[in-house]
């Protein structure tokens, strides 16, 4: 699955090719990164072949600056014609380009210097009808759950490996490889003429940490039936409990918030709050980079910016954001290594899904999040939502039809607790988090 058609060293000279053309034809500075990807995705439904793909991509991207003007050209052709062309091409953008004082390549001090392994690559030779009957198993183990289970939405798995390069003209050259794989299934359930759907996966960059087809398939099976009878429940406000599947997305309207891009243009809801409490006292979050097999870990970021371990949050209050070199200069501060978005985000968990359910005592359990009713400007929060009844800390029945709403910097202070139900197929890993009082529109 992973053969590629290029070694590291040789995506090591092509970029020092594109930076010598950059040189001679007048760049006053550049940088490139150039990668190389394969991959291969297979998905079943109803137990016969689907799709069949297959994916083999390569690029290159090239970024020059005139003074503090900046052009950006790329190419999938790696001859040398074709570098010398994309180069020309991106300095053709950069002389109609205003400048702006903020461009430019990152500080030199602030570049990388060790580049960690970080257990990245794990390739797979997975054939074909391998990958086949793993996505088979995995649908049958779903619809196998119950015999209520009568249609399906297929299984699925992916695989993906990667090469890639980033060097600029401050001297600064770094690549790596990485593996990506994931294993899917979403069954389709019917009652009483209702149909609920749901779906589970698994995620990672080695193939022997992936959850079993049959686990994942059996809790896709098990998470489809749990939804049959749903009705809506009463308006009110109430506890909400977010599992840990859909709590992730309150994370990443923290990020989005007290990210560069936001912070410069004043579209957030979080301006000025380092060093202030985002956060319930409860919440410790630490950005750790260097997480072996970590599905965002890097020793550097999309600029060749050293990364760091650091506690980002800590007993709710906010220790810094994530910035660019760019973003970093425009808001008057120094870049975070985050050019590229956040690593690894790790949040620690303060109870047992279990006891964070009985602490919720009467409210709502949030299994689905639908809709985009977020205004980072003002915190304001709305979404349709799925999910179960909970009375005296044990489920009841499951609601469909509902809108849980409130305001993201209330919510976040309104944090009760943080399960240890975490989930590892993603780069945020966070358990299911408590929410005091929010409101709960329904019937």
């Amino acid at each position: 699955m992973s053969d590629f058609s290029f070694s590291e060293s040789q995506l090591q000279q092509l970029a020092a090719q594109v930076l010598d053309q950059a040189r001679t034809q007048g760049a006053t500075a550049a940088d490139v990164e150039i990668s190389e990807s394969v991959g291969q995705n297979v998905s079943v439904r109803l137990g016969e072949v689907e799709t069949i793909e297959y994916n083999r991509d390569k690029g290159v991207g090239v970024t020059v600056y005139l003074g503090q003007r900046k052009g950006h050209a790329s190419t999938s052709d790696f001859s040398a014609q074709a570098l010398a062309d994309t180069v020309h091409a991106a300095l053709a953008i950069a002389r109609y380009t205003a400048e702006d004082p903020f461009a430019g390549l990152p500080d030199q001090a602030a570049l990388a210097t060790v580049f960690p392994d970080l257990d990245l690559f794990h390739p797979w030779d997975l054939s074909v009808e391998g990958a086949i009957e793993l996505a088979r198993d995995c649908e049958q183990a779903a619809r196998e759950v119950d015999a209520r289970i009568r249609n399906s939405d297929g299984g699925s798995l992916s695989t993906h490996a990667s090469r890639w390069v980033y060097a600029n003209s401050l001297g600064f050259s770094g690549g790596g490889s990485g593996t990506r794989y994931s294993l899917s299934a979403a069954v389709i359930a019917e009652e009483h003429g209702a149909m609920q759907r749901d779906y589970w996966y698994s995620a990672t960059r080695d193939p022997a940490d992936l959850e079993s087809a049959a686990s994942v398939g059996r809790k896709a099976g098990e998470r489809t039936v749990r939804r049959l009878g749903a009705r809506r429940c009463k308006t009110g406000e109430y506890p909400v409990l977010f599992e840990a599947s859909v709590a992730s997305s309150l994370l990443s309207h923290w990020v989005s918030a007290v990210s560069g891009s936001s912070l410069y243009r004043k579209s957030s809801f979080l301006l000025d709050s380092v060093g202030t409490q985002v956060f319930s006292p409860c919440v410790e979050i630490v950005e750790d980079p260097f997480l072996k097999k970590g599905l965002a870990s890097g020793g550097f970021d999309a600029e060749g910016v050293a990364t760091r371990r650091r506690d980002i949050v800590r007993a709710g209050v906010l220790d810094g954001y994530f910035l660019s070199s760019y973003s970093a200069r425009k808001l008057g501060m120094v870049s975070t290594g985050n050019a590229g978005g956040p690593h690894n985000l790790l949040v620690k968990p303060t109870a047992s899904f279990d006891a964070l359910l009985a602490q919720l005592g009467t409210g709502v359990l949030v299994t689905e999040l639908l809709g985009h009713g977020i205004n980072l400007v003002t915190g304001d929060y709305s979404r349709g939502a799925a999910g179960f009844w909970v009375e005296n800390g044990v489920i009841q029945y499951p609601v469909e039809e509902i809108t849980v709403a409130g305001n993201l910097r209330d919510m976040f202070c309104d944090i009760v607790g943080i399960g240890d139900d975490v989930l590892t197929s993603s780069s945020r890993r966070v358990g299911s988090i408590l929410i005091g009082k929010m409101t709960v529109a329904g019937e």
